[in-house]
């Protein structure tokens, strides 16, 4: 598909997901309205400096989506979880496709999670069913994406207090259990992709993962390839719930004990060039 005269509207622009999303798209010549709530931040002024026009707009708020989608071609929608305030999710993806069906958006692709379209009583799970049902009830053409676990996890400190990956995770998980990991740089550009061949992903629901490996298997791959340790912080699991609710200690229980029967075909095939854990460690500072 040409990108010349089409614009994706990106919601989270600011944010680590749509953040690769909307830098993405513009390298591969689609014009970006890059949605957030701060247009006047460090993050906002990059992207325009990349050529994205940068817009205000705010989940809670339909008129202001009502406005930041006008005239545009697909919409990529993603919306974060929030520990023991799933309505609030819920709301904000009803206020998307509101809006993109108002807008006659002709392909959304929507940043989801979980394993299918049964819940679970997982909260950021099944919000994520209950919400991409909402676009398809809307007519919208749909490309669901849902990539279990992002590398950025293992490095990124403000994602989950640093105890996460290395200690609460495998606590609850497994050491050994494989974890079907994806970088959030290569969810970008299969959503580019998902949007550059809508005859060929509209009305589909993508596992994604590039690489599938254990706690423990990361972190031998952490020392090999820088050389140390990942940081661990034991963390009492009455403390981390605290921080993040109870959704991930559900997720991860669930987890141990329905192991995944997840690979890596389906998407190496839409990106083979997709980085296993070695790769994407190597090459992030």
């Amino acid at each position: 598909m040409s990108t010349t005269g089409r614009t994706i509207a990106v919601l989270g622009a600011t944010g680590r997901q749509g953040g690769q999303v909307a830098r993405r798209l513009l390298e591969e010549g689609w014009t970006v309205r890059a949605l957030t709530r701060s247009p006047d931040g460090k993050k906002a002024a990059e992207l325009q400096r990349l050529g994205a026009d940068v817009v205000r707009a705010d989940l809670k708020d339909p008129a202001s989506l009502a406005a930041a989608f006008a005239g545009v071609h697909g919409v990529y929608s993603v919306q974060l979880p929030r520990a023991g305030s799933i309505e609030v999710e819920i709301d904000q993806g009803r206020n998307v496709a509101a809006a993109a069906a108002g807008a006659h958006v002709q392909h959304v692709v929507y940043g989801s999670a979980g394993l299918d379209d049964q819940k679970r009583d997982i909260e950021q799970w099944d919000a994520k069913i209950e919400l991409a049902q909402g676009f398809r009830r809307l007519g919208l053409p749909l490309t669901v994406l849902r990539p279990m676990a992002f590398m950025e996890l293992m490095t990124d400190p403000t994602y989950f207090p640093q105890t996460s990956t290395w200690y609460t995770m495998p606590k609850l998980l497994g050491e050994d259990y494989p974890v079907a990991w994806l970088s959030v740089r290569d969810l970008g550009a299969i959503a580019a992709k998902a949007f550059d061949d809508p005859d060929r992903f509209a009305g589909r629901d993508l596992n994604l993962a590039s690489d599938l490996r254990s706690i423990a298997q990361c972190r031998e791959i952490y020392r090999d390839v820088r050389g140390r340790t990942p940081p661990r912080f034991p963390m009492p699991l009455f403390v981390f719930r605290r921080f993040v609710g109870n959704d991930l200690i559900t997720m991860w229980r669930w987890l141990h004990d329905h192991p995944l029967q997840a690979d890596t075909a389906e998407t190496r095939e839409i990106l083979p060039e997709a980085m296993d854990v070695r790769t994407w460690l190597a090459t992030t500072s």
